[in-house]
């Protein structure tokens, strides 16, 4: 899951390197020659029901990266976490990344979001591949992939995202021209946040949300004020047994039951809009990933709900917090950001007589998102049910343990990445450079982190391309 973090928590100088934290290499000291057993892995300590207690009073994660990140500099590369319910493994280096990969099964097994799973199933209603696992996953998501992550697709819902990518340039150019000093200055999250949720709309069921208008519509801010209570009660209700946290958190239970409510009723007015019209004829060209799933008929109405829900609420934040933080670093990197500029000056021309050509005419621009991926991950980690007994830093993890890849320390890695605490794009551009030694994660993310991290680039690139 992605997560928002406060500005101070993100952005103070100093967390990117701590104070007297030994250097984790990408390969651990010699092994011996007998593995350890899993009992041997050390543990974090504290309480895991204090943990809980500690998230509900904190209202989330906003400070675990930097939590789990000091705890591989005092325990090593691997060790043991528990939290609530919840016990789990924490590894955040590139060899154990690759083991885990080896070992992925066909179909991979995640943990679930329990409070989503609660409310689907005491409402009845369908799962999407985000909370799916095995064969039904597989086929879910075989499904999607054509019209979700495929090049053709991204191909097909560019010129979407331009629209709002223009709209949005516009509407900050106007608060800068009614400026009498000729500048802007604002907290641009809520600006972001609400840009990502139109262009994710128009991707997902081909209609604005209204929400880059001078004065939005109730309703669209209704369904953020949906988003945004579903995310924050998933945050208090997930670490804790669903019998006892409804006894606890009753009206925590009630305000996410509600959320979700109005998200899925959003959803089923637009679906039924689409279908009406996909009856009537109309419209005969791209409108949207959701069309496409009814037009081609390989999934059901509610299956494609299910999935279009997981859609909806997992490539807003996915989208928003990279957008957020490339912008960060472009501020306080002005020669990365005149670079950028006179790159997509450049290459105007071009793009704007093959518009397709947009990803593969900015390659320090892509490089720039791929170091923002670096240093913010969208999701904490990646994490697993691994299928079957493995080893990690020469101990054993038996099959059905949860290991997770903290990927804000595996991206910090000095073993991996020459000057980690730095924003240099220019390291994705040099193949014998640090950065080239980094696993390929795609096995970790899902669908919706999947299509969060596209529209991201794909908004970036445009975004930049016309400001």
């Amino acid at each position: 899951m992605a997560v928002w973090a406060k500005a101070e928590a993100w952005l103070a100088g100093p967390w990117l390197a701590l104070h007297r934290a030994r250097t984790l290499g990408t390969r651990a000291a010699p092994a011996p020659k007998a593995v350890l057993p899993f009992e041997a892995i050390p543990r974090y300590p504290g309480n895991r029901w204090m943990r809980v207690l500690q998230l509900w009073q904190e209202q989330g994660f906003e400070n675990f990266h930097l939590d789990m990140h000091q705890a591989f500099q005092e325990l090593g590369p691997i060790f043991r976490f528990d939290v609530g319910g919840r016990h789990m493994v924490l590894v955040m280096l590139p060899e154990d990344v690759e083991k885990l990969q080896r070992a992925e099964s066909l179909h991979p097994c995640r943990m679930f979001v329990e409070p989503w799973m609660v409310y689907r199933r005491l409402r009845g209603l369908k799962c999407g591949v985000f909370l799916l696992n095995g064969p039904r996953w597989r086929l879910d998501r075989l499904l999607l992939n054509p019209d979700v992550l495929s090049l053709k697709a991204m191909q097909k819902y560019t010129p979407l995202v331009d629209g709002v990518a223009r709209d949005f340039s516009q509407a900050l150019r106007a608060r800068v021209v009614q400026n009498a000093r000729g500048s802007l200055t604002l907290d641009v999250k809520p600006s972001i946040f609400h840009y990502t949720i139109e262009a994710s709309n128009l991707v997902l069921f081909g209609e604005r949300l209204g929400l880059l208008a001078h004065r939005p519509n109730p309703e669209s801010l209704s369904f953020i004020h949906a988003l945004e209570s579903m995310f924050k009660s998933t945050v208090h209700l997930m670490f804790m047994p669903g019998s006892l946290s409804r006894w606890v958190n009753a009206g925590v239970w009630r305000e996410h039951f509600e959320a979700w409510d109005y998200i899925f009723q959003y959803a089923s007015t637009a679906i039924q809009r689409l279908y009406q019209e996909l009856a009537l004829g109309h419209p005969r060209h791209y409108s949207g990933i959701v069309a496409e799933l009814l037009t081609h008929a390989n999934m059901t109405v509610d299956v494609i709900k299910a999935n279009s829900i997981d859609l909806t609420a997992g490539s807003v934040d996915t989208t928003a917090f990279p957008l957020l933080m490339t912008l960060f670093e472009l501020a306080r990197n002005p020669d990365v950001q005149q670079a950028l500029r006179q790159e997509s000056l450049a290459a105007e021309a071009r793009i704007s007589e093959n518009p397709q050509r947009i990803t593969t005419e900015l390659p320090l621009l892509r490089a720039a998102l791929k170091e923002t991926l670096r240093l913010y991950p969208v999701g904490i980690f990646l994490e697993r049910h691994v299928s079957s007994d493995v080893v990690l830093q020469n101990y054993h993890i038996p099959a059905g343990t949860v290991v997770k890849v903290l990927l804000y320390s595996l991206g910090r890695n000095p073993a991996v990445f020459t000057r980690p605490e730095h924003y240099q794009p220019q390291r994705w551009l040099d193949k014998q450079g640090s950065g080239a030694r980094l696993p390929h994660l795609a096995f970790g993310f899902g669908v919706r982190q999947c299509l969060g991290r596209r529209l991201a680039q794909v908004e970036m690139l445009l975004l930049l391309h016309h400001v």
